[in-house]
């Protein structure tokens, strides 16, 4: 049973766009339906885990909203990051799932239970996850990924 989803930021959670606004600062879009997606997943007992290589004051407030508690951000090492988390709950990788798009995501998605990736990742991504996701990054992926991973958990 999966009791943890580890999520990545850019081009999972976002179309992985980076935007300045005229003042300079970062703007990021995020989809309604990923959010009802992590709440469900939170709901139902399921630990979501955002972990990103860059900083971003957006990424905290979304993810203040959606009750997220565990975000890491600027992390390199995301295998790394994800083993001490799960070891201090007593968990293994047995008990993880894991959504990215990109090269320095596939250590982790290589290690946990159940992957996937966003239908627009990188091929190399693509071709090493057990779940690619019909929509887009920041289009309804991480949603469609926690429904799987929801109803994997029921079988």
């Amino acid at each position: 049973m999966i009791k943890v989803i580890f999520l990545d930021v850019d081009g999972v959670l976002t179309d992985g766009s980076i935007t300045y606004d005229s003042f300079g600062r970062e703007v990021k879009s995020f989809n309604v339906k990923d959010g009802y997606g992590i709440v469900r997943a939170l709901n139902s007992g399921i630990d979501v885990v955002v972990i990103s290589g860059r900083f971003s004051s957006q990424v905290e407030k979304r993810c203040r909203e959606l009750g997220i508690e565990k975000l890491f951000q600027g992390v390199s090492d995301k295998l790394a990051l994800a083993e001490d988390i799960l070891s201090r709950k007593g968990l293994t990788f047995e008990s993880a799932a894991a959504m990215g798009d990109d090269i320095p995501d596939l250590p982790l998605l290589e290690r946990v239970r159940l992957s996937g990736a966003p239908r627009d990742a990188v091929p190399e991504v693509k071709v090493k996850v057990d779940f690619v996701s019909r929509n887009y990054g920041g289009r309804g992926a991480v949603r469609e990924f926690i429904d799987w991973v929801m109803k994997k958990n029921e079988e």
